[in-house]
């Protein structure tokens, strides 16, 4: 059963037990209200008749009799009793009266002058009239058919008003729940036309804080990791077999060369040296192939730990200069938030390690050593880290494609690099739920911006 027929059903069931509820309410009341209604009818007839057979004047005998038959209309199978009191307050029984009627209600009669009894749908009231002939108990009893009409047309009306309001809770319950779920089915039709081919589709995000936000969120994080893990897998497949063949048919092309014929020492060193060089290259495509494609797993799987921004920044300046000490690199503090605790992030060290170190080295090399500025920032959900060189830049029709493995600008190729760097960066920054953007302007340098976001528990609160 989907969930829109529950919700229906369930809103219906609830609707019907209210509306029966209420119905039962007013329909005892309604029908406690016709017998008391009625008892009072009887009542006023027992004390006209009580008045029409006693009264000693004629004349009042008759205004009574006129009364009575002029403006109370009988009732059904309408009789009435008359039953003596003796001296000691007994009920003389009349041979006449077979009455279903008990000493209680005799006794309340004579005690409190007034009784009722019901035998079924036959009701008695009746009345003590003490007068110049003696106290006698007069009973007056009818059937109670208007009230028992009345009572019948009242479960008819309830009945029916039950049904109709389930039957109209239950169209309400279904338009409630198709509008609730209607953003499930966008997410469900979303999902299913997402497949391996087209990953980069996300669901729709409007920044709402409701469940079916959370559950686009969650969603999209989702997507977001498996397409940097299909993207790192069929980079690494695709690249593979083109980078790893080239330095290959070098190798054996030298190594055919060299065994061709007999050389002098001095050729087969040279041969060796070329082989030599292109087994590092290859090592150096393998080891940058492995590390793009391991950046697309399960981050869950990733040793995470608190890693403070600017103590990271530094290792990686260290690394740098002894690798290249005639590097430039600066630090611009102007942007250094006050608050230190906002710099603190999650992450994995040397993974973040390797992606600052691309980044930074990158500045150097294409920048012909020339200053690299390093700014450190943060915002009240992000540390942003952002490294800015005034060296070649890169053609504003091939930024598309820096992210693209082993792909390089078409004004590098006078510095030696294997295209794997930023791709490497980029995969390991969104494995830290990352972004990283990169402008330049071809001629005038690259600026690289990296926003990590702060670690949970030194995230401040919201402005009030």
């Amino acid at each position: 059963m989907k969930i829109q027929t529950k919700i229906a059903l369930l809103f219906s069931l609830l609707t019907a037990s209210f509306i029966a509820l209420l119905s039962l309410l007013a329909y005892y009341f309604a029908s406690q209200h016709a017998f008391q209604d009625f008892y009072r009818r009887l009542d006023i007839r027992a004390i006209i008749a009580a008045k029409a057979a006693f009264e000693e004047s004629e004349s009042d005998t008759r205004t009574y009799e006129e009364i009575r038959q002029k403006h109370l209309e009988k009732f059904p199978t309408e009789e009435e009793y008359f039953l003596q009191v003796d001296d000691e307050g007994m009920v003389i029984p009349n041979s006449k009266y077979t009455l279903p009627l008990s000493s209680d209600f005799y006794r309340d009669v004579i005690q409190d002058r007034y009784g009722t009894f019901r035998h079924g749908n036959r009701f008695y009231t009746g009345i003590l009239y003490t007068g110049h002939a003696g106290r006698y108990v007069v009973i007056v009893s009818a059937t109670n058919e208007y009230s028992e009409a009345y009572t019948h047309n009242l479960r008819n009306i309830f009945f029916i008003g039950t049904s109709l309001s389930v039957l109209v809770a239950f169209t309400v319950g279904m338009l409630f729940s198709k509008q609730v779920l209607a953003p499930i089915r966008r997410i469900t039709t979303k999902v299913q036309n997402i497949s391996s081919t087209n990953l980069h589709m996300r669901l729709d995000d409007h920044d709402g804080t409701d469940e079916i936000a959370q559950l686009s969120s969650t969603f999209n994080n989702m997507l977001d990791r498996l397409e940097t893990s299909f993207e790192s897998q069929k980079n690494f497949i695709s690249n593979a077999s083109h980078e790893l063949g080239t330095p290959l048919t070098a190798i054996i092309g030298e190594a055919e060369y060299a065994l061709r014929k007999s050389r002098d020492e001095e050729a087969y060193r040279n041969s060796i040296k070329v082989m030599l060089d292109e087994a590092n290259r290859l090592k150096h495509i393998t080891v940058s192939l492995l590390s793009l494609a391991q950046t697309g797993f399960d981050g869950k799987k990733v040793n995470w730990e608190r890693i403070r921004i600017d103590e990271l920044l530094f290792t990686v300046f260290n690394t740098i200069h002894n690798i290249h000490a005639d590097s430039q690199i600066y630090i611009d503090h102007k942007l250094f938030p006050e608050d230190e605790s906002l710099l603190t992030i999650e992450g994995n060290q040397q993974l973040l390690h390797m992606a600052f170190g691309n980044i930074i080295m990158n500045a150097c090399k294409y920048s012909d050593n020339r200053p690299v500025s390093v700014a450190i920032g943060a915002s009240d959900r992000d540390v942003i880290v952002s490294v800015a060189d005034q060296g070649i830049g890169i053609p504003e029709s091939e930024l598309k494609y820096i992210y693209d493995p082993f792909f390089r600008a078409s004004n590098t190729r006078n510095y030696k690099g294997y295209g794997i760097g930023l791709p490497l960066s980029r995969n390991i920054i969104r494995l830290h739920n990352g972004q990283l953007t990169v402008s330049a302007q071809e001629g005038k340098g690259t600026q690289v911006q990296v926003r990590l976001p702060i670690a949970k528990e030194y995230t401040p609160l919201p402005m009030m």
